[in-house]
């Protein structure tokens, strides 16, 4: 099943290529339901970067548009991509103490080798009030089934370490990983990092990414029928949280 629904366009090349990460970029700009679903993240991460002075960072901005979607964001990324403002990686951040309003990211951190060296990173480099904002992977009783049969990204939530193999920055990740962090070794996080707090944590889209195929997979539905998945995700979350695939995930610093 999942080498049919495979996306043809990037079939058979390096997952960790720029090319591929460059034609995921016309994907999402392409695929008329992919691109709403992006701008719909954009706007829920925007709607909680908080106001005033600082720089605002976005990890990982690789595929996506969040430069023409959140106002005066600094878009990075490990690879050399044209149209990126910073390479960089993710626990080594190049900014000053006390610099960052917010760092933003969307399916980002399961991506990265080490999540603790980030969050260290995170939290030196935040202002006090700054937030860190993501979209991720979640792991509940249906997102277990269809990441652990239809994705092609590693997916442990039994894992035991907050980190990945590196080397290797996109075919290399655990998708279970923000639930690790973030829900199951929350008393872990709350020791090591008294700074940050766990603000929001909301369970999204059980159906929309699924159908829009991702970057990944074929679209299974036409742009037109974005708003109606929409209502169906929005329903399915109010009757039972455990049908998410992803959430909204806010840390603040204090």
């Amino acid at each position: 099943m999942r080498e049919l629904l495979a996306e043809p366009s990037t079939a058979g090349l390096d997952t960790d290529s720029p090319e591929v990460t460059l034609r995921r970029r016309e994907l999402i700009q392409s695929r008329g339901f992919l691109r709403q679903l992006y701008q719909e993240w954009y706007s829920e991460i925007a709607a909680r970067i908080p106001q005033g002075t600082g720089a605002l960072l976005e990890l990982g901005s690789g595929g996506g548009f969040a430069a023409s979607a959140i106002p005066g964001v600094i878009t990075s990324d490990l690879l050399p991509l044209p149209g990126i403002d910073v390479v960089l990686d993710g626990v080594h951040l190049p900014f000053a103490d006390e610099s960052l309003r917010a760092v933003v990211m969307t399916n980002v951190l399961h991506h990265l080798p080490d999540v603790t060296r980030f969050l260290r990173e995170f939290e030196r480099c935040a202002k006090p009030n700054a937030a860190l904002v993501m979209i991720e992977p979640w792991v509940t009783a249906w997102s277990r089934r269809i990441y652990g049969s239809l994705h092609s990204e590693p997916f442990d939530p039994d894992a035991q370490t907050w980190t990945v193999t590196p080397g290797k920055p996109l075919s290399e990740a655990n998708g279970a990983l923000p639930w690790i962090v973030f829900e199951r070794d929350r008393r872990r996080f709350a020791e090591e990092f008294p700074a940050l707090a766990v603000e929001t944590i909301r369970p999204l889209m059980p159906m929309s990414y699924l159908v829009s195929g991702g970057v990944s997979m074929r679209s299974l539905a036409p742009s037109w029928t974005f708003r109606i998945w929409k209502k169906i995700d929005g329903m399915l979350c109010r009757l039972s949280p455990q049908t998410a695939m992803f959430a909204l995930i806010v840390v603040r610093r204090s």
